[in-house]
């Protein structure tokens, strides 16, 4: 814009900018009756190589129905104890009420989850879960029907209506597709958590899809760098990013 500055004038800047970003990451938090995470992955320059980071990040609807991004943590490892600490740390800012989890299920959160949130309910993500169970296929040509299978169970208007049609296909596919109906058995009960919450709750909450989509706008803005030089600098541009998404979801309308 016809302007120059100097190394000094920009690391001053740049620490002037973390400490803003730190204050929203850490501000105090309140009531989150119900709290969806996620992770992103960026790569990084570290010890002279390129290697993949994971970007935690976590969303909560209020009591009245707003959306908030709680937070953003920035690891070269998306391990069980990454997890704890972004968890841990939400529950140190003075989040409480929390009645449900949405998540996909991530390595190593499964273990931090119930350690940090040890009775709160566990929705996985059903988006995922259906992804998932059409790999149990026998054949490409059975991809289509289990598909149409999972969506009828999530689409169903009672727990006692999924839990028929579950029990339905467990033993439908125990020849023909035993792997599948093995898995369905172990699985789908982690999907069907929804059926705990108002029954209006339940579109917007049975996946992750919307902490996802926050996911994509990281992914779209970030894609011009490709590469960062480390930890911090990839942090910081995505606290700019939810920063706005944050803002522009408070000043909104209600999602629930």
């Amino acid at each position: 814009c016809g302007y120059e500055i100097n190394s000094t004038q920009g690391s001053r800047v740049t620490k002037e900018l973390d400490e803003e970003f730190g204050k929203f990451r850490n501000r105090p938090l309140g009531e989150i009756c119900y709290l969806i995470i996620d992770a992103t992955y960026l790569k990084v320059r570290h010890n002279g190589s390129v290697i993949d980071m994971a970007i935690l990040l976590a969303y909560g609807v209020t009591p009245e129905g707003q959306r908030e991004v709680l937070g953003a943590s920035a690891s070269l490892s998306e391990a069980e104890v990454h997890w704890r600490e972004f968890l841990s740390g939400l529950q140190k800012r003075g989040m409480r009420g929390v009645r449900l989890i949405v998540s996909d299920d991530h390595a190593g959160l499964k273990r931090a989850r119930k350690a940090v949130f040890p009775s709160v309910a566990w929705q996985r993500c059903q988006f995922h879960l259906a992804q998932n169970a059409q790999s149990y296929a026998p054949k490409k040509s059975m991809r289509g029907e289990i598909a149409e299978t999972m969506r009828g169970i999530f689409n169903s208007s009672t727990l006692e209506i999924a839990q028929e049609m579950k029990n339905r296909a467990i033993k439908e596919y125990e020849k023909k597709a035993p792997e599948f109906s093995k898995w369905l058995e172990e699985n789908i009960d982690e999907g069907l958590t929804v059926y705990q919450i108002p029954k209006e709750h339940r579109k917007q909450l049975r996946t992750s899809n919307g902490i996802e989509r926050v996911n994509r706008e990281i992914k779209r803005r970030t894609r011009v760098a490709v590469l960062f030089p480390n930890t911090e600098s990839a942090l910081r541009l995505v606290t700019g990013i939810i920063i706005e998404i944050h803002e522009e979801w408070v000043t909104g309308r209600r999602y629930l």
